[in-house]
């Protein structure tokens, strides 16, 4: 090692640790998961955020909690964030489909897909449809006809459906009490009355 007028170099004794491989040290936290809701049924599935979680069971109830606490939706799933492929981010005017190459691998198996736009700076992606492809690049270049549009689109998730751990009809019933709790929202407890009250009182 040349001589190096930085102490921290010159206590890292580099001579005295040859390279060589060790094993990766595990992750010591919960991985992500991606998690979708659909306000209504004839809304498309909009991203919300992410949960940390052990497996998609947890990270469900976990994205249930969370996410549609305080709020009615007609579903919710949710997909483990190193599933989902990422396209770049265009910028100005320019609609990333221009930009996708019609040259894509041939190899896997047909599988199903689903797709997610971007459509506005500062807003979160949405549900726009599935195409059947055998891999994501093949998926990618089967929606640029499919669902180029005329206002750009700015980033495109793509998610294999499989991967997806989606709410059922069955789950239904974990928002069907919402409604009834208007103790959780502040105009429930109808403070504009209650002050004009007390002025009137005191005038």
């Amino acid at each position: 090692m040349k001589d190096s007028l930085d102490p921290r170099v010159q206590r890292l004794n580099i001579e005295d640790h040859p390279a060589g491989l060790t094993r990766k040290v595990p992750l010591d936290q919960f991985g992500t998961y991606e998690v979708f809701t659909q306000l209504k049924e004839d809304k498309p599935y909009q991203h919300e955020g992410i949960v940390h979680a052990p497996n998609a069971d947890m990270a469900f109830i976990f994205a249930k909690e969370q996410y549609s606490r305080r709020m009615t939706c007609s579903g919710l799933f949710v997909v483990e964030t190193r599933n989902v492929f990422v396209t770049d981010t265009t910028e100005d005017e320019t609609n990333l489909y221009s930009l996708i190459s019609d040259e894509f691998p041939k190899e896997g198996e047909a599988e199903e897909y689903e797709f997610f736009h971007l459509m506005k700076r500062g807003k979160q992606h949405q549900r726009v449809g599935s195409v059947e492809a055998r891999n994501p690049q093949e998926a990618l270049a089967m929606a640029k006809p499919a669902f180029i549009e005329e206002k750009p689109v700015y980033n495109v998730w793509v998610i294999k459906t499989s991967d997806i751990l989606f709410s059922s009809d069955e789950d239904q019933i974990i928002w069907s009490t919402l409604p009834e709790k208007q103790f959780r929202d502040a105009i429930a407890y109808k403070a504009a009355d209650k002050i004009k009250a007390f002025k009137e009182s005191r005038a």
